[in-house]
């Protein structure tokens, strides 16, 4: 395991599917590495930030790995897990 301090965050939206799954998988994933993902409904951030929902709307879930796009659509387990080790 890593001593680096981490952020996960999933970029998500009320009803999708999808973003529940990723969810399920980054909570089991980042309580390995003693995180707790963040979320971010881009519908609601969009009152204060319309780029997030812009950039990012189109294909939720997105995983931010420390504020940086990680994967979308899918998890990226093995990947996650070596970036989140280093």
């Amino acid at each position: 395991m890593s001593t680096a301090t981490h952020s996960v965050t999933l970029l998500t939206r009320d009803g999708c599917g999808m973003c529940t799954v990723a969810l399920t998988q980054l909570r089991a994933i980042c309580a390995d590495f003693g995180l707790e993902p963040a979320t971010v409904d881009v519908d609601a951030a969009a009152a204060t930030d319309p780029s997030l929902r812009a950039e990012f709307g189109d294909r939720l879930p997105v995983v931010l790995l420390d504020g940086r796009e990680h994967s979308y659509f899918d998890v990226d387990e093995p990947r996650l897990r070596a970036d989140l080790s280093r």
